[in-house]
């Protein structure tokens, strides 16, 4: 087995349908191994199921350590500042994550399915008045969980939509451009937090913000930077993920003739599970991985081969969830697939915070969509679709989408 693949992170021929080519060829062959990656350092690459979901728990990869001074900047990755909690390591992570925990937990979220089917269906409503063909990014993907996050922490409505620019500005990867894009916006959200922080504490509200300020000022156990920033990272993967899974898993259900959407209209109650499916097949990851690496505090053996400790650490998730290994057939789209054990929210420390309340507003809004729109289609071909390049996401610019005659 080599030590080095030929080739450059991030591969490209990454799309929504799936992983670069590279990765089938990596798993059957060099499932861990060593990649030159656009940053100029060398980072190692894991790509099996089994390996991936493993090191996403392991303790000996830090995520503080990537995020540190100095680390080796692996390029295609998204900028992260080290008080972020995505940047933290055990102890500093659970002490900020238990903070919010139990406003994420399943029985919580169920709390707020009503509320969450309410702004989806006045959506749906100005959809269905407007008429098609209409932008679905605009119309539902976007608004839906901006306006679920938003209320939940206490965003005002008024300053949803600047922040929803700047959230995006802060995901852009694109290196070419030394990062401008995603350090603007990170300094505009951090600006825009801090004016809603101070608001917070001046005049209280029953939101998430405002717990997140009386923990800062009465328990103290945020510091000031580490409560701004928790505010804008909870907003913005609170909306932006979601709001790019549910148009491209709208753009997967009508494309190739729109056979599956039109079974999942005629038979609705195979939406929950069809969801785990799209959450597992389409590949929401623009680099194939979390956009997130970590480094070995230590010498690491995996599959026979030794990660050194210092190297930076790459867990291809879409790689991950293609292994035959695991899923029979992988790479086709199988809305009935059970067992369905993807990873696509992560695993171990780092594993998404709102999975639970993710699922649900996928769920709500392709029920929502079929139930309204049983013969939705692209108002377009499925080539002129304007994809955003350079975020850590499959992100398209717009869906335009029509119904009826």
């Amino acid at each position: 087995m080599s030590d080095t693949f030929p080739g450059t992170f991030p591969f490209a021929g990454s799309s929504y349908r799936g992983p670069a080519p590279q990765y089938a060829q990596l798993r059957e062959d060099e499932p861990v191994v060593r990649v030159p990656t656009a940053g100029g350092v060398d980072a190692w690459l894991v790509t099996r199921y089994e390996d991936v979901r493993s090191l996403s728990a392991d303790p000996r990869l830090s995520r503080a350590r990537a995020c540190g001074e100095g680390a080796p900047r692996v390029g295609g990755t998204m900028h992260t500042t080290p008080e972020m909690i995505i940047s933290l390591d055990a102890g500093e992570h659970s002490r900020l994550r238990k903070l919010v925990a139990g406003a994420f937990t399943l029985r919580k979220v169920e709390l707020m399915r009503d509320r969450v089917q309410q702004v989806c269906d006045e959506l749906l409503d100005e959809m269905a008045a407007k008429g098609g063909p209409i932008d679905l990014v605009e119309q539902l993907a976007v608004p839906l969980p901006l306006t679920v996050i938003g209320e939940l922490l206490g965003v005002p409505s008024q300053d949803l939509r600047t922040f929803e620019k700047w959230a995006r500005a802060f995901a852009t990867v694109d290196d070419r451009a030394g990062g401008e894009a995603s350090l603007e916006g990170l300094a505009k959200l951090n600006e825009y937090i801090v004016g809603l922080v101070a608001d917070k504490r001046a005049n209280p509200t029953d939101d998430m913000l405002s717990e997140l300020v009386a923990a800062r000022d009465e328990g103290d156990r945020l510091s000031e930077q580490e409560l701004v920033t928790f505010g804008f990272t909870l907003i913005g993967a609170g909306f932006d993920t979601t709001a790019n899974q549910l148009a491209n898993s709208v753009l997967a259900l009508v494309t190739g003739g729109g056979a599956e959407w039109k079974r999942l209209a005629e038979d609705p109650s195979r939406i929950p599970a069809a969801v785990e499916e799209l959450l597992r097949h389409v590949n929401l990851f623009a680099t194939d991985t979390s956009g997130f690496p970590r480094i070995a505090t230590e010498d690491i053996e995996v599959g026979g081969t030794t990660i050194p400790a210092g190297a930076p650490v790459l867990l291809s998730l879409a790689s991950a969830n293609r292994d035959a290994a695991v899923f029979p057939d992988p790479d086709r789209m199988d809305l009935e697939r059970s067992p369905n054990p993807h990873i696509s929210f992560g695993h171990g420390l780092h594993h998404c915070l709102g999975k639970h309340l993710g699922r649900m507003e996928l769920v709500v809004a392709i029920e929502g969509l079929v139930r309204r729109f049983p013969d939705l289609r692209l108002a377009i071909d499925e080539s002129e679709l304007p994809w955003h390049t350079g975020e850590i996401n499959h992100t398209l610019t717009s869906l335009p989408v029509t119904w009826g005659d």
